[in-house]
């Protein structure tokens, strides 16, 4: 039995675009640095240790930041990127058992994905702390009776990959997420997927 464990934002569901249009008002109403528009970029090939020292993001204030952000996302029209559906139905129908670790709530997850795409996951385990993704990745990995050895985290940033290797899993980037291809690049990812169709063909030889 194979295990794929899918992060949320930026790896199945575009939204960075709103990510970016927002941030300045969570900056402005928790106390962080704003930033200009030329900075972007440039933030994206980070690690998010070091996104949240370039921002002067305290610890303490993550947790009323992530409350913050899901109430908004809660009312933002986000999509699942082109391709989606249909890889992670690929996935499931070649026997794959398919789970969710994100720091998103599960409610908002399933909203955005429909009911038919949130059908295919066996597993949620949501609402992870910024750097908690690793102890929801062993849960999940528990509660399927999978080896860590069999399984693979599928992230879109530079914490994804410290979780996967935390936990004792693969992990694969994907490109077209918040984080820029330099920095999944020197993440040690174990695979790297180009295209959202790419999630369909994880576990092939």
């Amino acid at each position: 039995m194979q295990l794929a464990i899918f992060d949320f934002d930026g790896t199945l569901a575009d939204s960075f675009p709103w990510f970016c249009a927002e941030l300045n008002g969570f900056a402005h109403r928790h106390g962080f640095r704003e930033i200009d528009a030329y900075e972007t970029e440039a933030l994206r090939s980070k690690s998010t240790r070091e996104i949240m020292a370039a921002l002067k993001v305290p610890m303490w204030k993550l947790p009323a930041i992530a409350r913050d952000m899901r109430a908004h996302k809660a009312e933002a029209d986000i999509k699942l990127f082109n391709g989606v559906p249909d890889a992670l139905t690929a996935l499931k129908e070649r026997g794959v058992v398919l789970a969710m670790v994100s720091s998103d709530n599960e409610a908002g997850i399933r909203r955005t994905m429909g009911a038919e795409t949130a059908a295919l996951f066996s597993h949620f385990y949501c609402g992870a702390s910024l750097f908690g993704k690793a102890a929801k990745i062993r849960k999940t990995l528990k509660a399927a009776n999978i080896a860590p050895e069999n399984a693979v985290y599928v992230g879109d940033e530079t914490r994804d990959a410290e979780a996967a290797k935390q936990a004792g899993t693969r992990f694969a980037a994907v490109l077209w997420g918040y984080a820029s291809r330099e920095a999944l690049l020197a993440s040690s990812s174990d695979l790297v997927l180009e295209r959202p169709e790419d999630i369909g063909k994880l576990f092939r030889e």
